[in-house]
């Protein structure tokens, strides 16, 4: 931001052993994006996710929310992981989702229109600021 200033956001992470630590980029932007549940939410919990496995539209009650940041990385592309909105507001502060972060969609609204496709992201350690 101008004048070194910087925008902090409280989000909600991935629950004990899905969420991934690291250094990525954004590869790609979506305004209401469409979800499908991953094979490994799908192999994790089939109940509830295999219903699901031909996706859902964009649109409120989607898990995504109003705007999805797609996270990849060199040589490996496409990670899964996402900076996305959420449905569920009281997720966020906590550590239950699959591994993605997530943001209350006005904050995402506002953090997608300010950041470019390859911008750099950061992913630390749980616990560490």
């Amino acid at each position: 931001q101008p004048n070194n200033t910087a925008i902090r956001y409280t989000v909600g992470i991935g629950r004990p052993g899905l969420y991934e630590a690291g250094e990525f980029y954004v590869g790609a932007k979506k305004e209401w994006p469409s979800w499908t549940p991953t094979p490994g939410m799908l192999r994790r919990e089939p109940q509830k996710y295999g219903p699901l496995r031909n996706g859902m539209p964009g649109g409120l009650s989607n898990p995504l929310g109003a705007r999805a940041l797609y996270l990849f990385q060199p040589g490996r592309g496409d990670t899964f992981l996402r900076v996305h909105g959420t449905n569920d507001p009281t997720t966020i502060g906590r550590a239950v989702s699959n591994g993605c972060a997530r943001l209350v969609n006005n904050q995402i609204i506002q953090l997608f229109n300010q950041v470019s496709l390859d911008t750099r992201v950061v992913l630390y350690p749980n616990g560490a600021t």
